[in-house]
């Protein structure tokens, strides 16, 4: 619960009004992502959702003219940005800018629940750092987009006790799981949880809630069935959205111990929480909070792997249970924050202060702020008139975005799917494998421009067969035109 207020504090956290501590979250956050705005890709699957978004804003539905491996409304999200702003880097990393904010409020929101105002604003500034840096997070991922419904709708669940709240809170989760769907686990966790509430006669909801809540959420998905089911293309929207997931996390599994770390990790944390009665396992806050984990949890089972960036869909969460244990402790033993620990706190954003560097380097050396091969390939290829149909980009594949230009077959859409062959069927490529599509690609399409990494493996190390094929073609039919930073143009000798 919040605390009395200190007057004797340097700043006086319990006076900062919500406005103010939205003002602070936005500030800092945009310090730490500003820099990368400039930066032509971050990660590839963000390169992927623009393109699927500039296709739907040319008029062609998702998995229709171009395809990948995620629900509608992601690809909305990046749609939405385009139709307003056009092709504008500078304004889709602006929008993930106010996606970690709006997490990040409402985690601190849903903190203040049970902590003390102060202890409430570190847990969301470290949410902002959690979901800023380290590895791909300053670009927009389809976890930050999924996490800035998720959190806000966790918090009017929790502390709004009406039926419109509860409704909206159902259509927070909707568009949740219609951007990652293995968000569905956690949805259906909490649905689960607000029925027993109801079923045990408690007062924070009853059934009227839980039938709200569902409807908004199935209000959301028959939302994203619309459009397909108008122009008769339903199918293809239940083989892109369902089946196809299904088929890939039964294909393309980790080891379980490749999972193992995080469950190990978090189930002593929590084994700590329950003997150190740190955590109050009773409390409705808590109960919702853990009831989310675990949901998260069992979907990162279900989908059989963890890359680093599906963890935003547990920090926010996490972040408040672990700041609850730390304030007993603090509380308990009397402990107090040394006074370099601000400096520490402000070598955190180590990786935005040399990108601050990066983009000062390049305005002075190439007169634009602009940087990465995202840019100054499509530059080259425009500059020396290079032939742009078929042109196939096996790395830096937001070029095809900076030429105006589509990939050569709908799966190269996202350069890995070409060897997602167990996806082939669902968006009904003729060819039956990876293999014969690079054959297609390469030996009828024949593009007369191929960009590649220099110096780096073409396809995963996995794919054997596909990587001596592709290596041998190349050396018998390209030469290397160009290298432009660290990337190779190459041309069709023939």
């Amino acid at each position: 619960m919040p605390s009395k207020r200190n007057k004797k504090a340097f700043l006086d956290f319990f006076e900062l009004k919500s406005s103010l501590v939205f003002l602070i979250f936005l500030i800092v956050t945009f310090f730490i992502r500003f820099p990368f705005f400039f930066r032509d890709y971050i990660d590839r699957d963000e390169s992927t959702f623009i393109l699927l978004g500039q296709s739907w804003v040319d008029g062609f539905l998702p998995y229709t003219q171009l395809w990948d491996l995620k629900p509608p409304l992601t690809f909305a999200f990046f749609a939405a940005i385009i139709s307003v702003f056009g092709k504008s880097f500078i304004a889709i990393r602006l929008a993930g800018v106010f996606l970690v904010v709006i997490t990040a409020y409402y985690t601190y929101k849903i903190a203040f629940l049970v902590l003390s105002k102060k202890a409430s604003i570190i847990v969301g500034l470290l949410c902002i750092f959690l979901l800023s840096l380290f590895g791909s997070l300053q670009g927009v991922m389809s976890e930050h987009i999924c996490i800035a419904f998720f959190i806000p709708a966790l918090y009017f669940l929790q502390s709004k006790k009406t039926l419109g709240f509860t409704f909206l809170a159902g259509l927070l989760m909707g568009a949740t799981v219609m951007v990652k769907l293995n968000m569905a686990f956690p949805i259906f966790f909490i649905g689960l949880y607000l029925i027993y509430e109801a079923l045990s006669s408690k007062k924070h909801i009853n059934l009227l809630h839980v039938i709200l809540f569902g409807v908004g959420v199935l209000a959301v998905i028959f939302a994203t069935i619309l459009p397909y089911y108008l122009s008769n293309q339903a199918i293809i929207w239940w083989e892109s959205v369902v089946l196809a997931p299904l088929e890939y996390t039964e294909a393309r599994r980790y080891s379980i111990f490749k999972l193992a770390p995080i469950f190990v990790i978090i189930g002593l944390f929590l084994f700590y929480a329950y003997k150190s009665s740190s955590l109050n396992f009773r409390n409705r806050t808590i109960l919702i909070l853990l009831v989310a984990i675990a949901g998260v949890l069992v979907s990162f089972v279900k989908g059989g792997r963890i890359n680093g960036h599906y963890l935003i869909q547990l920090h926010p969460m996490l972040l408040i249970l672990v700041a609850i244990v730390i304030q007993k402790l603090t509380t308990a033993y009397k402990a107090k924050v040394p006074k370099y620990a601000l400096l520490l706190v402000l070598l955190i954003p180590a990786e935005s202060y040399l990108e601050y560097a990066n983009i000062i380097k390049n305005k002075y050396e190439r007169n634009t702020f602009f940087n990465g091969e995202g840019f100054s390939v499509p530059a080259y290829i425009k500059n020396k008139n290079l032939e742009t149909k078929n042109i196939l980009f096996f790395e830096y594949h937001i070029g095809y975005w900076n030429l105006d230009t589509l990939p050569p077959t709908i799966a190269s859409t996202h350069p890995s799917n070409i060897c997602r062959d167990e996806l082939f069927t669902f968006f009904d490529n003729p060819r039956k494998n990876s293999i014969e599509e690079l054959k297609f690609i390469m030996e009828e399409l024949q593009p007369k421009t191929i960009v590649i990494r220099k110096g780096r493996r073409i396809l995963d190390k996995k794919e054997i067969e596909e990587n001596e094929y592709i290596d041998a073609y190349l050396a018998k039919h390209y030469h290397t035109f160009a290298t432009v930073e660290n990337a190779e143009i190459l041309q069709r000798l023939e």
